[in-house]
């Protein structure tokens, strides 16, 4: 089984410490084009991850190939995405997606505050809605412990 998590950061602290054990994660799967492509990035990145943990770095289109692997060897990870809309790529590239965490997106020009952790543009609470129309449960929480927030945007 996967957990999927939106967070801009990609991986860091929060991830690490929080996510990863509560999860009782095998791996972590980090899907973005950009750094799919970025050797030293991914070096980097790596370093802060436990070696227990089997870590990815996918592109948008490999993924639904690497998940399916990594179900037929029985381990259950973590999939970071950076974007909503990296995440309705894969919903339409077959990959099943039962619930997202929103855990953070950075706000910039454009965005608005839906809650502490989550700015949104436009096109990312279609996005969301989107998702929900899909099946797709949301979760907004930065960590496990915190209560999931559910305010309608």
């Amino acid at each position: 089984m996967f957990w999927f998590r939106i967070d801009n950061r990609l991986i860091h602290g929060q991830v690490i410490e929080s996510w990863l054990p509560r999860l009782e994660a095998k791996t972590l799967t980090v899907v973005n084009d950009a750094l799919a492509r970025d050797e030293l990035q991914q070096q980097i990145m790596r370093l802060a991850v436990p070696k227990r943990i089997e870590v990815h770095f996918t592109s948008l289109v490999e993924t639904p190939a690497l998940l399916a692997a990594l179900e037929r060897k029985n381990l259950s990870g973590l999939v970071l995405l950076e974007t909503c809309a990296d995440a309705m790529r894969l919903l339409s590239l077959g990959v099943r997606i039962g619930s997202l965490n929103v855990g953070n997106m950075h706000y910039s020009r454009g965005k608005r505050q839906i809650c502490a952790h989550v700015a949104a543009s436009e096109a990312d609470l279609e996005c969301f809605r989107l998702m929900r129309e899909n099946g797709v449960d949301l979760d907004f929480r930065c960590i496990p412990e915190d209560v999931p927030d559910m305010e309608e945007w």
